[in-house]
């Protein structure tokens, strides 16, 4: 690699970075062009950590080379069984290329830019290994040392990872490497980027323990910062990752041990630094659940522990203030509150388990898993489900209460937030298009979709997931302001925070160890601890179809689907398992790649229906028949201009909630018709196209433009080498 490329030095002003805490982020000290005497003292050195922290924490944006997915439709949500439409991954008729001779270039989630040192992921590296650098060499105290080493080598880990979980091996740049066109660092084999990220993680709990081990940190202006458990929960998705079929193709059971016994030793540490599941005492069908994302900083929310904390300010007013919003909320409340709207897909509200726990028998997808006894009404999803279901989507005639007024901006919105119901049925202009299946020619109740910029509306249900719910949480983390309502900003100015890793996904992980080293119960006993968080019974044995250990895992990949949807997860959860195929065709890619663990093929062995070959459709519940068509003003609605009438909204937080969602069954069936709305792309010719993700995307290649930047960079096996030509010769899965 040639540092020459993308390596310079220099520091941004704190005033566009994030918070680790209020006083944080109100620190305006400018540590551009320090010098080494900074790091004697700590507050200039603790200024330069807090850039590092602004530069590397996730983010709520989409897939990019530079962070993680946080459940967006983005490449990654679009790949899964989340959403619908094609991603860069699953479209069959685009395959992508390592070339630049083709629209469909592989993305870029190695480099990004080449110019700027914190926008470029090995700038990151070379800020954090200047900072290892500098602190080290400084004559602050040996406690003080540590708490800032500590919290450097986990964010140099998990760039590493961020790296590692798409490319395998990489370049390890362990210290500052000065730009001269010699330095030159040859990608690393996965097994010795994996020990180097454990090492850096290993290192950071040790350093972090006596100040964190005990409860967390002591000093609340601390609150955010990485800790010891922080450290140690990352160090067990590593070691998931490194055990997992992406990498180990035989089943080798000596990493799943190691895994295991590391993950469970861990797990009282991690405890010891205050971390469990969120509970209130007072979970109403599924409000525990709901509150996780929003009860952070309070004292009976242990669960989040890596995560970045936003802030409510609408603008930058000055040296005292910093505008940085989590705009989640912008992006799943519907279009008549200020948001824009995420739409599921109708296999992902088939999946979810009925109110026993179990998953349906209409979605099959799990074969090793006994399917439950209630019928799921696939027209109507919304009756008789697990209480996940109903924190996790929105159908029509759901309350969705928020603290703001949005007929300020648009008279014809409506105006009483508190008692915001959301009706998101649509009607049509014409008959023809009601039953055209790629028709979204519609348009949707209570002004929905009309300051869009399409004008129409279609999406009928909605994801919820993460939503700040004023029903859930009376003190909202958001500031509504509708002044500032346009495309991209406003109304909400949220500070909820992003949780990139949490307290279940913990349990999770170990009991994925657990199961995989043979220990069925123990694994059972994990995942159980979620399960009754949720309010669903505890899996048994008896709910396991033929082999125990693959239902376990079966088991524990379908609790990890559900419990963590729209969380950024899944994607990765099918690419370790190479779950969208079994591995088929790896073979063909390199003989050693082959499957030989896992009877062969993780599908098959696990009982899972592989993705590729599948079609994600949208559900739509239109005005029914005898109501006609409409017209496209935003009081156009023939269901209430002919005389039809709404029920109250459905409050989650009713004690009587099936009986409630019964009712508006009932008004469903007498007032809407259901649609099947195209999800996944069609042909020219109009038929229907299928997800195909191809065996060389589980471990990427390198597009030309970083080939291009880096001659000596060895491009991965079934990948184009734009640099020397034919294909690449890296082998990710050589030791």
């Amino acid at each position: 690699m040639k540092a020459i490329k993308y390596f310079s030095f220099g520091l941004a002003s704190l005033l566009a970075f994030s918070a680790c805490s209020d006083q944080f982020l109100q620190d305006k000290k400018n540590y551009d062009q320090v010098g080494a005497e900074v790091y004697n003292d700590y507050d200039g050195a603790n200024g330069r950590l807090n850039d590092l922290y602004g530069w590397c924490l996730p983010t709520t944006a989409n897939l990019s080379w530079k962070y993680p997915s946080c459940g967006l439709n983005d490449n990654a949500g679009m790949s899964t069984e989340e959403y619908t439409g094609f991603s860069e991954f699953t479209h069959p008729e685009n395959i992508l290329s390592s070339d630049n001779t083709t629209t469909t270039s592989v993305p870029d989630y190695f480099m990004g830019s080449f110019n700027n040192i914190q926008e470029a992921v090995y700038g990151r590296i070379r800020n954090i290994n200047d900072f290892l650098r500098g602190v080290e060499g400084s004559s602050l105290a040996e406690a003080q040392k540590n708490l800032l080493i500590g919290q450097a080598y986990f964010f140099r880990a998990w760039c590493y990872y961020n790296l590692v979980k798409w490319y395998g091996g990489v370049p390890l740049v362990k210290e500052v490497l000065e730009p001269t066109e010699g330095n030159n660092t040859p990608r690393s084999s996965t097994k010795e980027t994996i020990d180097f990220i454990l090492e850096d993680l290993q290192n950071a709990a040790d350093l972090l323990e006596e100040a964190t081990a005990d409860g967390g940190w002591k000093d609340g202006a601390n609150y955010g910062r990485i800790t010891t458990g922080t450290a140690l929960a990352l160090k067990g998705r590593v070691l998931l990752l490194w055990a997992s079929p992406i990498f180990n193709r035989s089943n080798d059971k000596s990493r799943w041990t190691a895994a295991y016994n590391a993950m469970k030793e861990d797990l009282s540490t991690i405890k010891a630094c205050g971390y469990g599941l969120y509970s209130s005492g007072n979970d109403i069908n599924g409000s525990d659940f709901a509150s996780v994302f929003t009860q952070v900083g309070k004292s009976n929310n242990r669960e989040a522990i890596f995560f970045t904390l936003y802030n409510t300010n609408v603008v930058l007013t000055g040296i005292d203030d910093i505008a940085k919003n989590n705009p989640w909320e912008r992006y799943i409340r519907p279009d008549n509150t200020g948001g824009d709207g995420l739409s599921p897909s109708r296999m992902m509200l088939n999946l979810f388990p009925m109110a026993d726990g179990k998953i349906p028998a209409e979605a099959n997808n799990y074969t090793k898993l006994a399917t439950s006894d209630i019928a799921l009404d696939t027209d109507y999803p919304f009756m008789n489900r697990d209480p996940r279901f109903y924190r996790t989507f929105a159908f029509p005639g759901f309350r969705w209460a928020y603290n703001g007024d949005a007929s300020i901006h648009n008279a014809h919105n409506p105006s009483d937030g508190p008692k915001y119901t959301l009706w998101s049925y649509v009607w049509y202009l014409n008959a023809d298009d009601q039953g055209n299946v790629e028709s979204g020619n519609s348009y949707g109740a209570d002004n929905l979709g009309q300051e869009s910029k399409n004008k129409t509306f279609s999406n009928s249900v909605l994801v919820r997931k993460k939503s700040d719910d004023l029903d859930v949480n009376g003190s909202p983390l958001y500031v509504y302001n509708p002044s500032g309502w346009k495309a991209g900003a406003g109304p909400f100015y949220s500070a909820a925070p992003l949780i990139e890793l949490r307290y279940a996904e913990v349990l999770l992980n170990l009991a994925e160890a657990a199961c995989m080293s043979g220990e069925v119960n123990e694994a059972l006993g994990y995942m159980n601890q979620i399960r009754q968080r949720a309010g669903v019974p505890d899996r048994t044995t008896a709910d396991f179809v033929g082999d125990q250990q693959a239902a376990c895992m079966s088991a524990i990949l379908y609790e990890r689907q559900i419990e963590l949807a729209y969380e950024g997860k899944r994607f990765d959860d099918m690419r370790r398992w190479l779950l969208f195929d079994g591995g088929e065709g790896q073979a063909s890619l390199k003989s050693t790649w082959a499957v030989t663990g896992y009877g062969g093929n993780t599908c098959e062995w696990l009982g899972v229906k592989p993705l590729n070959g599948e079609r994600r459709e949208k559900l739509q519940y239109r005005v029914a028949d005898k109501y006609g068509v409409g017209t496209s003003s935003w009081d156009g609605d023939p269901l209430l201009n002919k005389g039809g009438t709404r029920p109250a909204g459905v409050n989650l937080n009713s004690v009587a909630l099936s009986d409630d969602l019964a009712a508006l069954k009932t008004w469903y069936q007498d007032n809407l018709a259901v649609k099947q709305l195209k999800g996944d792309g069609h042909d020219s010719q109009h038929n229907d196209l299928y997800i195909k993700f191809q065996p060389f995307y589980y471990l990427l290649g390198f597009d030309s433009g970083v080939q291009n930047q880096n001659k000596e960079l060895e491009q991965t096996i079934g990948w184009g080498d734009y640099n020397n030509g034919g294909s690449g010769t890296f082998d990710p899965l050589a030791e």
